[in-house]
C-alpha cells in the first residue's frame, strides 16, 4: 500500500485580479500580486489495501464509495484522476481536509487541484516542478472541468511566497519573487486582518459575470494591473501605508467591474471597517461573500476588530513554502 500527503497553502491576492483571466491576459498581458498564507488544505492519497469490496473511497463533505473513476462525484477527483491517466488496475483512497471552508475567495479550488495532482503523482514516484505543478492545475481546472477561473491561484499554490505573478499574451506565465526585509514583512503582517463574512459561494458563477463584462470595462482591468508593480514598489521601498492605499483604490475598481462582486451586505462590513481606522482591503476572490482583507494601522486594529465582534477573525501570517508532499510511505 503507497500512501502521499500533500499541504498546500491558500493565498491571499492583493492586486490585479482580473488580469489573470485568460480572456483578458492573451490579449493584453496581466499581472497579479499575491501571497499564500499559513492556512492550508491537505490531500491524503493511498492505493485501497485489496481486501475492501470498493474500489475508490473519496472523502471530502461527503464520503463516496464506488467501484469506478466515472462514479465519483467530485468533479476534480473524478477528471483529476483521468487527466493524469490513472486506470482502474489499482483502488484509491482520496481524503480532503482544509483549515478554510472552501468556496470562500482563498483560492481553495485551486488549492486543492494543486494538491491532488502533487499527491496523486507523488503515488507513482513522479516530482514535477513548480511550474509543471502550476500548468498541470490550470490545465485541469480550465480544460477537463471547464470552470471559469483564472490563472493566479494555482501558480500561488504551487509556488508559495509573496510574488508578482506575469501572464503574456503567448500563453507563458512567470513569477517574480518579491523579498522583503524582514522588518517590512513584520510590518505588512502587523497591519493586515483576515475576516469571514459568514458566507460562501461558487467562485466560478461571479467570474463568468467578471469575465462577460471585461471587454465592456476594458480600461478598469487596465489600471487594475499597472497597481500591481506599484504596490510591489511601495512595498520594496518599504511604504507601507502607500500599499494600503491603494489597496482601497483597487477594491473600489474592482467593485466597478460587475454588480455581482460585492452586495450591501459586504459594502457595510467594509465601510465599517474604514470608519473605524481600516485604511483600505479588498473581499477576497471572485466576490460577493467569504473572506475579507483589511489593511488596518496596528494602533487601530483593536477598535476595528470590536467594530466587527460578530464576525470571525482568523489570525495568519505568510507562508513561504507552496505545496509539498509532508509524508510518503515507503515502498
Amino acid at each position: 500500500m503507497r500512501m502521499a500527503i500533500s499541504r498546500t497553502p491558500y493565498r491571499v491576492s492583493f492586486f490585479g485580479g482580473g488580469s489573470d483571466y485568460p480572456a483578458w491576459y492573451l490579449r493584453e498581458g496581466g499581472a497579479v500580486l499575491s501571497s499564500t498564507i499559513n492556512q492550508y488544505c491537505f490531500l491524503s492519497c493511498r492505493t485501497m489495501p485489496p481486501f475492501f469490496n470498493s474500489k475508490y473511497r473519496v472523502i471530502w463533505s461527503h464520503i463516496e464509495i464506488c467501484n469506478s473513476i466515472s462514479e465519483i462525484l467530485h468533479p476534480a477527483v473524478r477528471e483529476g484522476l483521468r487527466a493524469l491517466e490513472f486506470d482502474e488496475s489499482h483502488g484509491l483512497e482520496i481524503q480532503y481536509q482544509g483549515d478554510l471552508p472552501a468556496r470562500s475567495g482563498m483560492g481553495s479550488s485551486s488549492a486543492f487541484a494543486v494538491g491532488l495532482i502533487k499527491s496523486l503523482l507523488s503515488l507513482r514516484d513522479i516530482d514535477v516542478n513548480r511550474h509543471e505543478l502550476a500548468m498541470r492545475a490550470i490545465d485541469l481546472e480550465q480544460n477537463w472541468l471547464k470552470d471559469s477561473v483564472g490563472s493566479q491561484d494555482q501558480v500561488a499554490a504551487a509556488y508559495g511566497g509573496l510574488n508578482v505573478i506575469r501572464f503574456q499574451t503567448d500563453g507563458r506565465i512567470r513569477v517574480e519573487p518579491i523579498v522583503l526585509r524582514q522588518s517590512v514583512k513584520d510590518q505588512l503582517a502587523a497591519h493586515m486582518v483576515l475576516i469571514f463574512t459568514g458566507a460562501s459561494r461558487l467562485g466560478s458563477e461571479v467570474a463568468q459575470t467578471v469575465i462577460g463584462n471585461l471587454d465592456k470595462k476594458p480600461q478598469v482591468i487596465r489600471e487594475m494591473h499597472a497597481m500591481v508593480d506599484l504596490a510591489a514598489d511601495a512595498l520594496l521601498a518599504g511604504d507601507i501605508d502607500s500599499f494600503g492605499r491603494m489597496l482601497h483604490e483597487s477594491w473600489m475598481l474592482k467593485r466597478s467591474i460587475s454588480d455581482m462582486i460585492s452586495n450591501d451586505h459586504i459594502n457595510e462590513i467594509y465601510e465599517t471597517a474604514r470608519a473605524h481606522g481600516a485604511t483600505g482591503g479588498k473581499l477576497l476572490g471572485a466576490g460577493r461573500s467569504g473572506f475579507m482583507l483589511l489593511f488596518i494601522p496596528p494602533e487601530r486594529r483593536d477598535e476595528v476588530l470590536k467594530a466587527l465582534k460578530h464576525f470571525l477573525h482568523v489570525p495568519f501570517n505568510f507562508d513561504e513554502s507552496g505545496c509539498q508532499i509532508i509524508y510518503r510511505s515507503p515502498e
